[in-house]
């Protein structure tokens, strides 16, 4: 059965938790071959009975993936459970009192076969990245038209500078920037309380330097644009990075990562892939 909506409640990381609407898949094997007709209505009532009221753990997936295989009379030995949705998140603002709700695509895909559960969890953070390359050749159009203007100034001073840049003959040039996306899979040890993902998305986040903001004044555009400044990245080394926040984490076994950056120079995007594996206790 796929595509079920369903609400869910879901930790928001601060010790609380909110529901959200999700869609849902769930299947389970046939032991015989010959076996035909799986019980629908009742996997389909187990599903909404178990996530009326529970937060959404760990354990909480292994019972239902459990209660759904005992459910089918004998016929099935493993369970499957797909569901997507969109986690909100408070964030503040840069340099405001400000905050606002961001939103976060999800899966989690939990598999309980011979007793042992498998899961995994997915979800894209949206960030900005600073190319570069763009970066070297705007400081050098902004050079050129400074030694342009005051090839003849003897001497300088600096209040004179300083008006000069900023005008808007201090900026010959920009560098180009663009939204982009990291989307992340792990697959998780499920030997712990809480799905992890409010700290997965703050660890991203926090290793890209660039998070994309909610409600800003503009004190927190110029804070942003500063951090675009510090933070200019290839997607290559935005892959790199998200790849050392997720390798240092013990509650990930192995993890997929792939950045996009949709070019405001090009008319393709940039993309970037790693794998690897996550850290030791």
């Amino acid at each position: 059965m796929s595509n079920i909506a369903l609400p869910l409640r879901v930790a928001t990381g601060h010790g609380d938790a909110i529901q959200v609407a999700a869609s849902v898949d769930v299947s389970v094997d046939l032991r015989d071959a010959d076996a035909r007709g799986i019980h629908m209505s009742r996997m389909y009532l187990q599903l909404q009975d178990a996530f009326a009221s529970e937060t959404l753990t760990p354990a909480g997936l292994r019972r239902v993936l459990q209660a759904l295989i005992e459910g089918q009379g004998g016929i099935s030995s493993a369970a499957r459970l797909v569901l997507r949705y969109e986690q909100l998140l408070l964030r503040p603002a840069l340099a405001s009192a400000n905050a606002g709700w961001k939103r976060y695509p999800v899966e989690i895909d939990a598999t309980l076969r011979d007793g042992h559960l498998h899961l995994g969890l997915g979800f894209s953070v949206e960030y900005s990245s600073t190319c570069p390359a763009s970066a070297a050749l705007s400081r050098q159009l902004n050079a050129e038209r400074f030694v342009a203007d005051f090839a003849a100034a003897h001497p300088l001073s600096t209040a004179v500078v300083g008006e000069w840049l900023a005008s808007e003959r201090g900026l010959a040039a920009t560098p180009h920037a663009q939204r982009s996306r990291a989307e992340i899979r792990v697959e998780l040890r499920p030997a712990f309380d809480e799905l992890p993902l409010t700290s997965l998305i703050d660890a991203v986040e926090q290793a890209l330097g660039t998070p994309v903001q909610t409600a800003v004044k503009r004190e927190d555009e110029q804070a942003f644009a500063r951090l675009n400044a510090e933070n200019l990245m290839f997607c290559e080394d935005a892959a790199r990075r998200v790849a050392a926040a997720l390798s240092a984490d013990p509650r990930i076994d192995r993890f997929d990562a792939q950045v996009a950056h949709f070019e405001s120079l090009h008319a393709h995007d940039a993309v970037a892939r790693v794998t690897g594996q996550g850290g030791r206790d």
